[in-house]
């Protein structure tokens, strides 16, 4: 287990799930992820919480107004100043697709595509950091960019967050860098260019289970589909499933 003493600027502070179908949404990850589901916020237009013992881990969200929801997990990385960074987002080539603002005290957000078409949010905390535990059954572990332009991306997060990078490797078979923010690594770039298909370059999330097998069984139970089989990686056991909506998610046990 590991809980984060503060969340720092270009770490990943927050996850959401922006839903089709959320009745089964909120039942499917509380079963799988032994997670709580607080009622959904009428202030913020049926947004609500998922816990885990009672700490807030992720939000979910159904349909908003005219946007049909898409069935995704969306990344919000951590700035001290979100005025400040979505310019120099925009100044990179990003696109702003919701431009700041306020959520409560608990701080302001902004929506972003960047410039090889993944979207990502930008979080300046007010009393709300984001999720505090990492790297235990239910929590998440690992976020990673696949990417149509590589070096581009790199580039532009690690300037825009201000993280260090650190090729991993940069061979025909795979590109792959690391960034890292207070002297760990908190997230990957991966070159996907020949693996994406028609798919636009986007962000994933890693969820850690106890057990990666035992973990798929209860997704196919819940009405989930598993999409790559569990394998070994020199990282742990690591398969790749999606809820009964079709928002697409790894799991990771070591």
């Amino acid at each position: 287990m590991s809980v984060r003493e503060g969340v720092g600027e270009g770490e990943v502070s927050w996850l959401d799930l922006w839903t089709s179908d959320v009745a089964s949404s909120r039942q499917f990850y509380c079963s799988l992820f032994d997670w709580e589901a607080q009622a959904p916020s009428e202030e913020f237009g049926g947004y609500w919480i998922f816990t885990r013992a009672g700490v807030p881990v992720a939000g979910g969200m159904g349909d908003m107004g005219d946007a049909a929801a898409d069935d995704t997990w969306k990344i919000y990385l951590t700035t001290p100043d979100l005025a400040a960074s979505v310019a120099l987002a925009t100044q990179r080539g990003a696109t702003v697709l919701s431009p700041p603002t306020p959520v409560a005290d608990m701080g302001r957000q902004a929506v972003l595509c960047d410039p090889s078409g993944a979207t990502f949010g930008l979080w300046e905390p007010g009393t709300f950091e984001g999720f505090s535990v990492l790297a235990e059954h239910g929590a998440p572990c690992w976020f990673e960019l696949r990417t149509r332009d590589y070096e581009e991306a790199v580039a532009f997060y690690r300037d825009v967050c201000h993280l260090a990078a650190t090729v991993m490797s940069d061979d025909g078979a795979m590109r792959y860098t690391t960034l890292s923010a207070r002297g760990h690594d908190v997230m990957g770039v991966l070159d996907a260019a020949t693996r994406l298909g028609d798919a636009s370059s986007k962000w994933v999330v890693y969820w850690q289970v106890d057990d990666v097998d035992l973990a798929l069984s209860r997704v196919t139970q819940l009405g989930g589909t598993v999409r790559h089989a569990a394998n070994d990686s020199p990282y742990g056991r690591v398969a790749t499933v999606a809820d009964p909506a079709g928002a697409e998610f790894h799991l990771l046990s070591v």
